[in-house]
């Protein structure tokens, strides 16, 4: 993610910190013949109450219809996952949709809302190591994350259909989910609109059908995705498709902007810059190529949303290209996307490359270099903020992006360019498809350089003075 600009990022109204917590014993079965429940949070500070336990997703298959006249959203929504614990019930993440019906591999389950969960328990208990399917019947009008770290998030409908969008969470608001980024799965996405409507989303797209005034639009991510990543954007808007590097490539610009403005062109340099930042962190990671561009004023910021990122209107405003944000949410589909954060206080693994990425576009372009870009950060950063466990409040912080970027290129300045590339490739290469945390990069990168860099990079990413230059 990119912010459009400090002054309009809402910060996180206050710190919390929350524990695993399990569902309380009900009569809904607890703890019968050697089952149990579910946890229901992830037991992420960062976002209490988001994301589950006891379970592991491999894929997602849904099916919504939406009507923009009424706002109301209808949907069938297949979540096939293994057992990680023997499992009395299990709780997903959903917000504000009334649900008809669940059943957990094809028997009947009951169900019953607890705030944002879902909490379901199956006819028979569900064993440890065990795969099951859970399919869940919803409907009503979608809701926006109102309180979420950016301001304007989850589904927002719009005058000409809706934008499903945010980070850290959103995706809850518009289908039953694991939403926490440690459990990533593949997605199958089928989106029914009025004709006249574009329907986009994640991945590579399948056949369109249309009946009785309604299109059906189809997309498919292959790739595993953490559940904030997914998207949906139904509107008018101008539909671009084609190939490229054998990976279809599908922009789409708000009907509202310009055919040919900057937000258009913007995009049209998608192709280039992916091939740019591949010959230094690695092959293309994800299934397609692409981005939309969003006419909507709340939407203040430029989201990395696999394999097509969404635009806010923000950044295009000046009347000329912006690649650099194009830049900055392609990287994260090395950076964030395939190489996903096990837990939120690792943001910078995120933003940290995707700010270093801007700074080796910006030399390539004949811009300052990234070492001139690093001497200008490191006289103005403000070292008392960290850029590893910033705090929910600082998540979007010059901490965790302008300082991360910092200590990436105090890493290469460190052990040189050859070993630094070399780390960056393995990096990618080897969690590809995966999670990770701070610590896992610093041993791969200790590993690869053969030598110690926890004290360089403690320093760079979390101590409260300026290190000295490397």
């Amino acid at each position: 993610m990119r912010r459009l600009s400090a002054r309009i990022r809402p910060a996180l109204a206050a710190a919390v910190v929350a524990a695993l917590v399990l569902v309380g014993c009900t009569d809904d079965g607890d703890d019968r013949d050697g089952f149990r429940p579910g946890a229901a949070d992830a037991g992420d500070p960062y976002v209490p109450g988001r994301g589950n336990g006891g379970y592991d997703v491999s894929a997602y298959r849904l099916a919504v219809r939406y009507d923009p006249a009424s706002d109301r959203l209808t949907g069938r929504t297949t979540v096939t996952a293994t057992a990680t614990a023997p499992l009395s019930r299990f709780n997903l993440d959903l917000v504000g949709l009334d649900v008809s019906e669940v059943t957990v591999s094809g028997a009947g389950a009951r169900h019953r809302r607890d705030g944002n969960e879902l909490v379901v328990t199956p006819a028979r208990g569900v064993p440890e190591g065990a795969g099951f399917t859970v399919e869940v019947a919803y409907a009503g009008v979608p809701t926006a994350v109102r309180d979420g770290v950016l301001g304007s998030g989850g589904w927002l409908h719009t005058e000409d259909g809706a934008i499903a969008l945010g980070q850290p969470e959103s995706a809850a608001t518009w289908f039953p989910v694991n939403d926490h980024p440690s459990d990533k799965a593949t997605y199958h996405i089928e989106v029914t609109v009025p004709d006249a409507l574009e329907a986009l989303s994640n991945g590579v797209p399948g056949d369109r059908t249309t009946a009785g005034g309604w299109t059906t639009w189809r997309w498919r991510e292959d790739v595993p995705m953490a559940s904030y990543l997914s998207f949906l954007v139904i509107g008018d808007y101008r539909v671009r498709t084609g190939t490229h590097q054998g990976r279809p490539m599908v922009t789409a610009v708000a009907a509202d902007l310009p055919a040919d403005g900057p937000a258009a062109r913007s995009l049209a340099r998608t192709g280039e810059i992916a091939d740019f930042l591949a010959a230094r962190f690695g092959p293309y990671p994800v299934a397609g190529y692409g981005g939309v561009a969003v006419a909507d004023d709340r939407i203040g910021y430029a989201l990395e949303t696999q394999s097509r990122p969404v635009y806010g209107p923000g950044f295009f405003r000046r009347g000329e290209p912006n690649p650099s944000v194009v830049v900055h949410e392609l990287a994260h589909q090395w950076f964030g996307n395939s190489v996903a954060l096990a837990r939120w206080q690792d943001i910078w693994l995120n933003e940290g490359f995707a700010t270093y990425a801007e700074w080796l576009w910006a030399e390539h372009q004949g811009g300052p270099s990234a070492q001139r870009a690093f001497e200008r950060r490191y006289a103005t950063i403000d070292w008392s903020k960290p850029s590893l466990d910033p705090g929910p409040a600082e998540m979007f912080g010059d901490g965790v992006y302008q300082r991360g970027a910092l200590a990436v290129h105090a890493l290469r300045r460190t052990v040189g360019d050859e070993t630094f590339f070399r780390i960056l490739r393995g990096w990618t290469a080897e969690r590809r498809d995966g999670t990770a945390t701070t610590a896992d990069f610093v041993g791969h990168a200790e590993r690869v350089a053969n030598r110690s860099l926890r004290p360089l990079l403690d320093a760079w990413l979390s101590g409260a003075s300026a290190p000295a230059l490397p």
